[in-house]
């Protein structure tokens, strides 16, 4: 005959192993959308952050405009349009070539220039520029503009953007480290469009 006492050791003994925890399909399901919720909201709170503090880093991208050389003002010769390249003064080691940014210099006298920048004032499109026809062209949309970098024809909405200069020790300096447009040109480059542009 059993021991009753012997039987209910048993008994207790096996209620006291620890029994192995399984998780339901109900609580996966929740940790799996609690997760895909995080991660849907952290993807969602980068551009948000990336807007509120866009004006801060502008304001720090103002700070480092720097006067760039485009070489000796000899090389630039009184008449001529001529095409130069400066480096991006914010350029990062694996920009390469990239970072070398080609501009046009207009000499129109000794002591005076017109620097303009490549971009079709339409598109962005590079402009080329055709001393027997004494126009910039832009080859994809057919913008022209005259040497003086006023708009002659086609679908630029204005004259090509400039950046402001300076000649000192007999060296040609712009002022770079911005894309001139109609978001931000560089002082005095719009002073024809006061209504669109907030510098002039």
């Amino acid at each position: 005959m059993p021991d009753p006492t012997t039987d209910k050791k048993s008994e207790n003994e096996e209620s006291a192993a620890p029994r192995a925890q399984t998780v339901s399909r109900r609580q996966l399901l929740t940790i799996l959308g609690i997760g895909l919720n995080v991660i849907a909201g952290a993807l969602f709170a980068v551009p948000v952050i990336g807007y509120v503090l866009g004006p801060a880093g502008r304001r720090a991208m103002g700070k480092g405009l720097e006067w760039v050389s485009l070489g000796s003002l000899a090389q630039f010769p009184v008449g001529e349009t001529r095409l130069a390249t400066y480096r991006n003064p914010f350029v990062r080691p694996w920009d390469g070539d990239t970072g070398d940014i080609p501009c046009w210099v207009r000499r129109v006298a000794t002591d005076q220039c017109q620097i303009f920048a490549i971009n079709c004032t339409h598109l962005g499109c590079p402009v080329r520029w055709f001393p027997q026809s004494g126009l910039f062209l832009c080859p994809c949309h057919g913008g022209a503009y005259y040497s003086d970098g006023s708009r002659a024809s086609g679908p630029p909405p204005r004259g090509l953007f400039q950046y402001d200069y300076k000649i000192e020790s007999g060296g040609l300096w712009i002022k770079a480290g911005q894309m001139p447009t109609l978001a931000s040109p560089p002082s005095g480059a719009c002073a024809d469009q006061p209504v669109r542009c907030s510098c002039a």
